[in-house]
């Protein structure tokens, strides 16, 4: 009888009782309650964060195409002028920025047809430079009519 006793008094070492179980469950409820908060508050700020991150590299996007044709407008009014020495100027900071843009590939704030459109413009960039720097006064006529295939390449 002593042996029937103690397999009813000591339950199975695999099987925990049920007050080990609840004491488990216990323990870790204030750890779930922790993780689902911190969820709630983390969700919605990461929402917010990747739109307003998308919307800084919309921004930063259209910045860029605005400073390439600024440049290009500036330029283009320098020549105008007869500021031959800052348009010159302003057109090499225009093609390096033109390059450097279409070397971004995907992440370019150039539209995807541009450098089709863009290379009659690329290829004359040693000409309309040259008349520039010699003071030439056809060089704001080419200039202006290089703008405008420009904004008409980029659709603005």
């Amino acid at each position: 009888m002593n042996d029937d006793m103690k397999s009813k008094e000591a339950p199975a070492p695999n099987s925990p009782s049920p007050g080990a179980k609840a004491r488990r469950l216990t323990a870790w409820l204030p750890v779930l309650v922790l993780c689902a908060t911190f969820l709630v508050g983390f969700v919605p700020m990461w929402l917010k964060s990747s739109r307003l991150n998308a919307e800084l590299f919309r921004s930063e996007r259209q910045a860029r195409v605005q400073k390439i044709q600024i440049i290009f407008a500036d330029a283009t009014l320098d020549a105008r002028r007869g500021d031959y020495e800052p348009a010159r100027q302003r057109m090499a900071s225009f093609f390096s920025l033109v390059n450097a843009e279409l070397d971004r590939g995907l992440g370019s704030a150039l539209p995807s047809s541009a450098p089709e459109g863009l290379k009659p413009l690329l290829a004359q960039r040693d000409d309309l430079i040259t008349l520039l720097a010699r003071g030439d006064p056809a060089s704001a006529e080419r200039l202006a009519t290089a703008y405008a295939n420009f904004r008409k390449t980029i659709g603005k």
